[in-house]
């Protein structure tokens, strides 16, 4: 397995976005994520974008953070807003999630950011436990989804 850092409109990238959404759509039926997501936002410094590959080359699994600083949306300084966390079906249960977190969080810490944060829903149970035994606590509400009832929002001290 190599997890390497890719272009967030990477053909690779926009394949498994649309898994992930497909996923969203099935959990929620609302269409996926309308969060609006810029490929500039995961250009180091102010983020990067992982796939993981199997040993044939393909695109198992992805993950990325972006910048977030005080806003309207409820940021504060210094955040790291995870993104696109997203294992392909036949791969879960392998810990791929956990290594792509772990990578994201160092990226996040070494680029000078103090809090990794998130916003999953109440139909992600999966991510939901993944979030809580990786040190996430429940926080302030922020993002696009804030005033939706099925969201839940996470940090974690970088």
């Amino acid at each position: 397995m190599e997890i390497r850092p890719v272009p967030y409109d990477h053909p690779d990238a926009v394949k498994l976005d649309a898994e992930v959404q497909a996923e969203y759509e099935v959990r929620y039926g609302d269409g996926g994520d309308a969060t609006h997501m810029d490929p500039a936002d995961f250009r180091p410094p102010n983020g990067v974008y992982l796939i993981a590959y199997d040993d044939a080359g393909v695109p198992v699994a992805s993950g990325g953070w972006r910048v977030q600083d005080a806003n309207e949306e409820g940021n504060q300084d210094g955040d790291a807003e995870l993104k696109r966390m997203y294992v392909i079906e036949q791969m879960r249960g392998r810990g791929l999630a956990r290594r792509i977190l772990a990578a994201l969080e160092e990226d996040a810490r070494a680029a000078g950011r103090v809090r990794m944060v998130l916003e999953t829903g109440t139909k992600q149970p999966e991510a939901i436990a993944l979030y809580a035994s990786s040190g996430y606590d429940p926080c302030g509400k922020f993002g696009y989804y804030r005033f939706h009832e099925d969201s839940l929002c996470y940090a974690k001290p970088l």
